[in-house]
């Protein structure tokens, strides 16, 4: 199964894309070199998409060009009202040499959910798909083959209408670009420290926490610092009740002692691909799934009662991560460990690089 077969735009013409290839593009070895040990986020291929819109033309002039700046009018409405989104999804070379990606139509839901939001043009996902597409195409040479490795691929869509007021902007940029990333662990998966954030919130009710735009990420700014100049690895934010929402760029899962596992639902959440995936692979195994209220008093009474036996992180970067220690300004609560976390990230990345079955039609191939 793939995308086309049931996205409900997938009725729509295809786009016809223009295709200008970078002169300047890194030589093979100079790929290869960066490819031994590409970090995340410091590298870029040498493409990138760009499709326009506006009112009147709607989607147009979808083409893959050079990876460069991007020219902005001073006035542009992305810097002075905050109108941007973006998503992230990673390409995987199986062992074969095919390069696939993992859930796509679910990334492309979510921008079109974030775009609503931010009063921004939802693109369709048949358009979302056929973008990555269109850049894999050309640059899919970039992929990795090492273990653990992929090739990140921020989508992201903002204003650039020039002018000032407060109004949805009547143009449009979606582009989309590609950088290769290495191993997220080094020498392994480690459990991370957690700092709880009591002066900050990441979100509010009726706000843009559902929504992967930026401006939720610069307000975690402040409070990730303060994680960092307490010896924490992230921060852990909670709803003015006290309930646990999510860490700076993570979705949080607890393990029960009964195995039943449970994670914090609320409107002021950011849907996780990554942990709808691995509550399913959970349920597969006859596990028991629960999203709801937990607040920040049963999250320690049930780990000092033995009630929780696990707590994980999971997102598309580091996929699950145990929390080894939670920290406030007057406690320091060594977290219990398990062997499901760790189990649940095997069997999902053996999946994204298909090494296991995949049964759930997750995968969609790029090339080919």
């Amino acid at each position: 199964m793939t995308l086309l077969d049931t996205d409900p735009d997938a009725g729509l013409a295809p786009l016809q894309f223009t295709v200008t290839k970078n002169l300047a593009a890194k030589s093979a070895s100079e790929r290869d070199q960066v490819l031994q040990n590409p970090g995340f986020g410091t590298h870029f291929t040498d493409h990138m998409v760009d499709i326009c819109w506006s009112v009147g033309g709607g989607w147009h002039r979808p083409r893959v060009q050079p990876y460069g700046p991007i020219s902005l009018d001073p006035a542009a409405a992305v810097l002075h009202y905050g109108q941007e989104i973006f998503e992230g999804i990673k390409a995987y070379r199986h062992a074969d040499g095919s390069i696939h990606t993992f859930r796509p139509d679910q990334n492309g839901r979510r921008l079109q959910r974030s775009a609503r939001r931010l009063a921004l043009p939802e693109l369709p996902v048949s358009y979302f798909l056929q973008s990555i597409r269109e850049l894999v195409a050309v640059d899919g040479a970039w992929v990795p083959n090492g273990d653990d490795q992929s090739l990140y691929l921020r989508p992201f869509m903002f204003a650039k209408e020039a002018f000032l007021g407060v109004r949805p902007a009547h143009k449009v940029a979606y582009y989309l670009i590609a950088s290769p990333a290495g191993a997220y662990f080094k020498g392994g998966v480690q459990p991370v420290s957690i700092w709880l954030s009591e002066d900050y919130a990441r979100a509010a009710k009726g706000g843009t926490g559902s929504a992967k735009t930026g401006g939720n990420y610069a307000a975690s700014l402040l409070p990730q610092s303060e994680a960092y100049e307490n010896e924490c690895d992230q921060v852990v934010f909670l709803d003015p009740e006290g309930n646990v929402e999510e860490l700076g760029g993570m979705n949080v899962v607890f393990v029960m002692k009964d195995g039943t596992l449970v994670t914090p639902q609320s409107e002021s959440i950011l849907e996780g691909i990554t942990r709808d995936s691995i509550l399913q692979l959970a349920v597969d195994r006859g596990h028991k799934v629960e999203g709801r209220a937990i607040s920040l008093a049963q999250w320690r009474e049930g780990v000092a009662s033995g009630d929780i036996v696990e707590v994980f992180a999971c997102g598309t970067a580091a996929v699950v991560t145990p929390i080894g220690v939670l920290k406030g300004k007057d406690f320091f609560d060594v977290q219990p460990s398990g062997p499901l976390a760790l189990s649940l990230r095997e069997e999902l990345t053996d999946i994204q690089y298909g090494r296991r079955e995949d049964r759930h039609g997750w995968l969609v191939r790029l090339d080919g």
